[in-house]
């Protein structure tokens, strides 16, 4: 049981370094991002902290200690109560906030500066649910209890308070959506220039 979890703690670690180096051209070396990477060092403690929070009573607060010295450490704030998926990658990292009852699917690209929020103090789901293969730009906010659907773009500094259908791009303030007929993902480089800011 024990040499079975850690079997499988140790295969996400390796997949996550393989998202990590397919999406970061800035280094095709496993090791550097396993050492230099604080988007995959939040992650990864996050997934300690999140199993602490999911077993409840007294195991929350070290699951909520472990979340604090992971931000302080790196700047990634991931509250333990988050649902993460499978090879999440935060490039940079530096100033991401995920709130408590955000839900981030598989294969997601984030950069720094981005913030999933709510909008309400109520105890309900309050915070995006953001679907898999989904790219969010530099200093997006996607407010609220809102859904981003299957690989649409959230462009750089976007403010997203809507839900955004799948495949689709949304930038600006309040962010605009386009839903192109096919998304070709060469031209989504040229789509906004405010994209990329």
């Amino acid at each position: 049981m024990v040499l079975g979890a850690l079997r499988r703690a140790v295969e996400r670690v390796v997949e996550d370094l393989d998202a990590a180096v397919d999406r970061d051209p800035a280094t095709d070396s496993k090791l550097e991002m396993a050492l230099a990477s604080p988007g995959l060092h939040a992650v990864w403690a996050h997934r300690v902290s999140h199993a602490l929070w999911t077993r409840g009573g007294p195991l929350r607060l070290p699951a909520r200690m472990l979340s604090q010295v992971t931000r302080a450490v790196t700047g990634v704030e991931i509250h333990p109560g988050a649902r993460l998926g499978r090879r999440l990658f935060i490039d940079h990292g530096m100033g991401v906030v995920i709130g408590e009852t955000a839900e981030v699917g598989d294969d997601v690209m984030m950069y720094h500066g981005v913030t999933l929020g709510g909008r309400s103090l109520a105890p309900v789901k309050r915070h995006p649910t953001v679907r898999d293969g989904v790219t969010i730009g530099t200093g997006a906010r996607i407010l609220g209890p809102i859904e981003i659907g299957r690989g649409a773009t959230i462009g750089a500094n976007a403010v997203v308070v809507r839900d955004v259908p799948e495949g689709a791009l949304a930038v600006g303030v309040p962010a605009q959506v386009k839903v192109p007929d096919r998304v070709d993902p060469e031209n989504l480089l040229y789509a906004d220039p405010a994209l990329w800011i």
